[in-house]
């Protein structure tokens, strides 16, 4: 829902209307209801609307208080914001608009930082407060809404992807070596502050940010997941009955915070499909569902419209679904690489592409099952580690970890070769100072660091990409905080998701329950042949992939010789991360 942008000059002068256009062209495809922007002294805020809550003009923004102190951009929705609103009003707080945005800056106004802990949603926004010349941001707990920034010595720029930050000319868009590391060994996952340019940084999720005029910068964390058992034990089946009714309230209130129509992404696999049925436990009638499949090869099917058929069947949904031939993947994959705000490798990130486009010409709003496997143990990686005997690390990263070091320093030039970045940043994570057990400590860490840049990073670009916003209930922070304390043995049953998939019978047909676990099918980009692999060797050695120099030439050489034998741990072709990479950087570097 939007895109904002801004910068905060350091030295007083106004940062200027050309800058603010230029920053505003980049985010333009995430707002196309409206826009917006003011000045004020050093300070501009921008904003793009997607008009979901509130569709008058009182929802314009960036929006300021009835006092004239503050003034806000929003990206989001926040799903409490009725009960807040009565809240602030019994408190004498007043309000103009029927939008959630101005929910945030009365709530600002009344708590202050503190706001962002009352919050329930997804949002990242900015709020300049006139009086003390000072602007705070803040990002939600899950990291759904993205929020990305630049401090320079001439001031402080943000914005709702980076390619705002490189239109400013101010940004440093050099690899940095850190981002470069985590890229190529974590799948694309470059956890925040990190990003793969040393000039941009993100704000990490469940934080806030305060930055003054002097150019001093302060963040805070405000929310901390705790993996660990509840005080008094329950039964398994108290744990099914307490998770499905959060699951419940997350689907409702991510379907009632709207006024315009909201459909549901079924893929076909248990988690959509589990969203189609509680949406009908919840009285949802002739619900909106959309599929996407693409060109079967011979080793992997690219459709899993059997099982996304037998759901709509199921509840009579409003059903749409689109096949698209691999000549259209190709050509329209520089379209879906301009649309990532950081290089993504998840062979369905085009096809969410391509699937936003069709579903933005029916409805605004989607919900979409992304989170299910990390906060339910879904992935078959779980159970290995599970099983597996060491340090956390030993358990971790053999089932997990792209490339090890040795080999990552063997793919990229000498000039990268630095420290075991990720491993490092592994320990620090899978401590057990936060949860119980090891497993715990793995989904903690996947659910606050690593699902939020795959794939919730990847869903919100390319649905945003077509001016859609997608939902997901999965990450409901209740939900997330529900399931962390819940026995890993659980979620852990039934090859994993064995909560859900308690919860999913008869709601669910069993065929969609019982089938193996399923990963969004785009075959052309994993057993890379044809036109596909002569796409990817022209990126990997144009004369710009040669200059810049981020690769080994043997390394590449090897994989292009053998397209179809070097994948990673987790199934994904290594010379398809490394084209990718590269032409993402061609795109948006240059």
């Amino acid at each position: 829902m939007c895109g904002l942008y801004g910068a905060l000059s350091f030295s007083g002068q106004s940062p200027g209307s050309d800058l603010a256009q230029a920053m505003s062209a980049k985010v333009a495809n995430r707002g196309p209801d409206d826009q917006g922007e003011w000045f004020d002294g050093p300070l501009m805020l921008g904003h793009r609307r997607l008009s979901i809550i509130d569709l008058s003009p009182l929802g314009h923004q960036p929006m300021h208080d009835v006092g004239q102190r503050y003034t806000i951009v929003f990206n989001g929705t926040i799903y409490n914001y009725p009960e807040l609103r009565e809240q602030l009003i019994a408190d004498g707080y007043h309000f103009r608009s029927q939008s959630d945005t101005e929910v945030i800056l009365n709530a600002y106004a009344c708590w202050g930082k503190h706001a962002v802990e009352k919050l329930h949603g997804m949002f990242a926004f900015a709020i300049w407060d006139r009086q003390k010349k000072q602007l705070f941001l803040a990002r939600d707990r899950m990291g759904i809404k993205p929020l990305y920034y630049s401090k320079t010595s001439e001031g402080f720029y943000f914005a709702s992807n980076p390619q705002a930050l490189l239109a400013t000319g101010k940004c440093d868009s050099d690899i940095d070596p850190v981002g470069l590391h985590y890229q190529l060994s974590l799948h694309a996952v470059i956890p925040a502050p990190r990003t793969l340019l040393k000039g941009v940084r993100k704000c990490r999720p469940a934080f806030y940010m305060s930055v003054s005029t002097d150019g001093k910068l302060t963040e805070s964390r405000y929310w901390n997941l705790q993996a660990n058992r509840p005080q008094q034990e329950m039964t398994p089946q108290e744990w099914n009955e307490v998770i499905h009714d959060a699951l419940l309230e997350a689907v409702k209130k991510r379907l009632q915070i709207a006024d315009v129509p909201v459909g549901v992404l079924l893929s076909g696999g248990l988690d959509s499909s589990l969203l189609v049925g509680l949406l009908d436990e919840a009285g949802v009638g002739k619900i909106k569902t959309f599929s996407i499949g693409f060109e079967d090869q011979p080793e992997e099917k690219g459709n899993e419209f059997e099982f996304s058929d037998t759901v709509a069947q199921m509840y009579g949904t409003d059903h749409h679904k689109y096949l698209i031939p691999n000549g259209e993947v190709l050509a329209r994959l520089p379209e879906a690489v301009r649309a990532m705000s950081e290089p993504m490798v998840g062979q369905d990130a085009v096809a969410f592409f391509l699937l936003s486009e069709q579903v933005s010409k029916s409805v605004k709003v989607v919900q979409s099952g992304q989170g299910a496997d990390e906060v339910f143990a879904g992935y078959f990686w779980y159970e290995k580690m599970h099983e597996a005997a060491g340090t956390p690390v030993q358990r971790f990263s053999p089932f997990y970890v792209d490339r090890d070091h040795s080999e990552y320093c063997d793919s990229v030039d000498a000039q990268f070769r630095a420290q075991d970045y990720t491993t490092a940043l592994i320990e620090e994570n899978l401590s057990t100072e936060h949860a119980d057990t090891f497993i715990d400590a793995v989904l903690r860490f996947d659910v606050t660091t690593l699902v939020v840049d795959d794939p919730v990073k990847r869903v919100d670009n390319m649905t945003m990409a077509w001016g859609l916003e997608a939902r997901v209930p999965f990450l409901d922070h209740h939900l997330v905080e529900l399931a962390a304390s819940c026995p890993p043995e659980l979620k852990l049953k039934h090859q994993g998701k064995g909560v859900l998939k308690e919860i999913a019978r008869g709601l669910v047909p069993d065929a969609v329950i019982d089938r193996p676990k399923g990963y969004f099918p785009m075959p052309a980009l994993k057993y890379v042949r044809g036109d596909f692999y002569q796409f990817m060797a022209d990126t990997l050695n144009s004369q710009s992939s040669r200059e810049r120099g981020i690769f080994s030439r043997p390394y590449l050489d090897k994989l292009l010789q053998e397209p179809e034998r070097h994948f990673t741990r987790l199934n994904g072709s290594k010379l398809w991360h490394s084209a990718l990479l590269e032409y993402w950087l061609q795109q948006h570097v240059g």
